[in-house]
């Protein structure tokens, strides 16, 4: 009788390396997809352009930004006008003089920056800074 050798049987390899390499290029495109998804904090404006502009030192202060169509923030967070003067006198911190700067849209009326101002002034907000850019 006559008898062929059966061929051996492979067994199924997973090979890792491709798996790896697929993985990190997903890992690589979900996270820049979800760095221009995820909306940056604030208004974007234009900051109108000074040649005298100063860097500002870290200290106790609130960011106010005007922008266009009648929109307010303070510190990143939309409120209404009405609002402002409650919103800063909750930032400050007792014993401490609250420095705020207003970044402007150079597109936004002056009367609205003098009209923010003008609140700020009369209720007891001395260091008012206008943020601009340098030229």
């Amino acid at each position: 009788m006559r008898s062929w050798d059966e061929p051996k049987k492979r067994k199924a390899r997973v090979e890792i390396i491709p798996m790896i390499d697929v993985m990190m290029f997903l890992l690589v495109f979900f996270v820049l997809i979800s760095l221009n998804v995820i909306p940056a904090l604030g208004l974007k404006t234009h900051l109108p352009s000074s040649n005298s502009s100063q860097e500002l030192k870290p200290q106790n202060k609130a960011v106010i930004t005007l922008g266009l169509h009648d929109a307010l923030q303070v510190d990143g967070i939309a409120i209404q006008m009405g609002e402002l003067v409650a919103r800063l006198n909750s930032s400050k911190k007792s014993g401490e003089q609250l420095n705020v700067i207003v970044n402007s849209d150079r597109g936004v009326e002056v009367q609205r920056l003098v009209d923010v101002m003008d609140i700020l002034k009369q209720n007891g907000f001395e260091s008012i800074s206008i943020a601009t850019r340098k030229r």
